[in-house]
């Protein structure tokens, strides 16, 4: 597996793995975390595609930006892919990633080979309450005081709050998510929240000619597990449930996560 020192397009923070003669496979994060989250599934993917992990706006070792709106922040991402000569490309996006997945697939049909959305919920009725340590971190008035010391610990309590199994937050991830400023992640989560209001992600993907497969945790905390099945109405769309994972399957499950993208990549189904 090659690995390549990361670089800067267009204001965002770029990693390459594998080897670059190879299919590119673009992998996108979800909201208050960063490229480094896929990084127990790279391995696997790295040895047959050329990976690159795109840090959004505000995320990451990438700068803030003027709008957080999931369209302009996709607008974004295919000017880095046209920057790189990337295309056409498989694109997978876990959780609000995989709003701006389906976003660049609705503006720029000519770069997106195929999707894959992990944990993405479908429309905002979805929503679970969310755990108490996150609700504490977001919510005025304590949020933006617990936000400035938010020690190591805290931050890993946070990821491991939407998870189902044990996982080790890697220590990369533990330093982009001190990065994100409150402000910020408030807004993107606002954002994201009206993308999926105006429409809802299976309605949109109906809309496109593409092959879709959703991932999802059956014990995912954050999204109604059952909610993974409005995906089924979508042409050329295959919907896999990890038993026992919560909302985060690259942490919980990289092996059947990593496999599960692998055969995408190939086949489209």
């Amino acid at each position: 597996m090659g690995i390549y020192d990361g670089q800067h397009v267009h204001g965002m923070h770029v990693v390459h793995d594998g080897p670059r003669e190879a299919p590119p496979l673009v992998l996108i994060h979800g909201s208050g975390a960063s490229g480094s989250s896929w990084g127990p599934v790279v391995p696997a993917l790295a040895g047959r595609y050329h990976v690159v992990r795109i840090d959004l706006p505000g995320h990451g070792r990438s700068a803030p930006a003027p709008s957080y709106d999931v369209p302009e922040q996709a607008a974004g991402v295919a000017a880095v892919l046209d920057e790189l000569g990337l295309r056409p490309v498989v694109v997978a996006g876990h959780s609000s990633g995989g709003y701006i997945a389906t976003a660049l697939a609705e503006q720029r049909p000519d770069l997106v080979g195929s999707l894959a959305l992990i944990s993405s919920g479908p429309s905002p009725d979805a929503l679970l309450p969310q755990p108490v340590l996150l609700r504490v971190l977001l919510g005025p008035p304590l949020g933006p005081l617990l936000w400035r010391v938010r020690s190591d610990a805290m931050l890993r309590r946070g990821v491991s709050a939407v998870c189902n199994r044990p996982v080790d937050v890697p220590d990369d991830l533990v330093a982009d998510v001190r990065g994100i400023g409150y402000r910020t992640f408030r807004t993107v989560l606002r954002r994201n929240g009206a993308y999926i209001a105006g429409r809802s992600v299976p309605a949109r993907l109906t809309a496109l000619d593409v092959p879709v497969l959703v991932i999802f945790g059956a014990a995912d905390p954050r999204w109604d597990p059952s909610s993974a099945h409005r995906y089924d109405t979508v042409p050329n769309a295959r919907v896999e449930q990890l038993p026992g994972v919560g909302h985060f399957p690259m942490l919980e499950a990289p092996e059947a996560t990593g496999e599960l993208l692998l055969r995408f990549a190939a086949t489209g189904r």
